[in-house]
């Protein structure tokens, strides 16, 4: 019997409104993710990646087309059905770490735990255990003013992997930070891809990022036009901008 993909993403359209009428995001977008997989999304400002992220991470809802998450066909859920696969399914990284400044390291990372009603020694717990996992042990009690940007990114990426989710979707994780402390990082999502099979997605226009994953998925103008291993091929013009009166996405 074959694996189920944990993710199926079949002839999506996405259209936005605007003043010069319906603009279309992705034209009929189709891709697979299998279980254990270290992927990149990438293409220009304005090329649909993000489009395609939020719709993978059920932040955004599609035009037409199917959307499966684990073979369950979600196009159609309900809003607290959406919550509940996010908050248990998903983990996200952002640009911007998104910690809250009042807490520390291990309050941060134990968030989600909240919303599964774990308890407080079971957060606390496996705040530690995570922190730990990402190199940040002795750290349990900073909160992030006392931290570097690349632990605050640490940080998040255990408040992600809080939930043990399926799916790590990291969007732009190392915009923010310098090249040695970005690669740094990103030598974590690596490690937590091959040690504990986590499975990952790497939204990025930046090609340095892009060659560090197994598999390139390149989008322009809302079209795959690649979806392979990261050849120069795949890489060339990642990191190219629209004009100022494009559409974003």
């Amino acid at each position: 019997m074959a694996e189920t993909p944990v993710i199926d993403v079949r002839n999506v359209i996405k259209d936005f409104p605007s003043e010069a009428g319906v603009f279309r995001a992705l034209h009929g977008v189709s891709m697979r993710v299998m279980q254990g997989e270290l992927l990149s999304i990438v293409g220009p400002s304005g090329s649909g990646k993000s489009t395609l992220m939020n719709i993978i991470g059920c932040l955004d809802s599609l035009t037409e087309g199917q959307y499966l998450f684990d073979g369950r066909d979600i196009s159609a859920f309900e809003e607290a059905e959406l919550a509940h696969l996010r908050n248990g399914s998903l983990g996200f990284v952002f640009q911007q770490f998104n910690l809250l400044p009042r807490l520390s390291a291990r309050q941060n990372v134990g968030l989600p735990l909240v919303y599964s009603g774990r308890s407080r020694a079971e957060r606390d717990a496996k705040a530690e255990e995570l922190l730990g996992l990402v190199g940040l042990a002795g750290k349990e009690r900073s909160r992030p003013m006392q931290l570097s940007g690349g632990q605050q990114q640490r940080v998040a990426i255990a408040r992600a992997l809080a939930n043990d989710p399926r799916l790590l979707l990291a969007d732009e994780p190392t915009g923010a930070l310098d090249t040695k402390t970005g690669r740094e990082v990103l030598d974590m999502v690596r490690r937590l891809n091959r040690e504990r099979g986590v499975t990952a997605i790497i939204v990025t226009h930046d090609p340095g990022v892009a060659a560090s994953t197994d598999r390139v998925v390149r989008i322009h103008d809302g079209r795959i036009t690649y979806d392979g291993p990261p050849t120069a091929e795949a890489l060339a013009g990642a990191g190219r901008q629209v004009a100022a009166d494009e559409t974003p996405a």
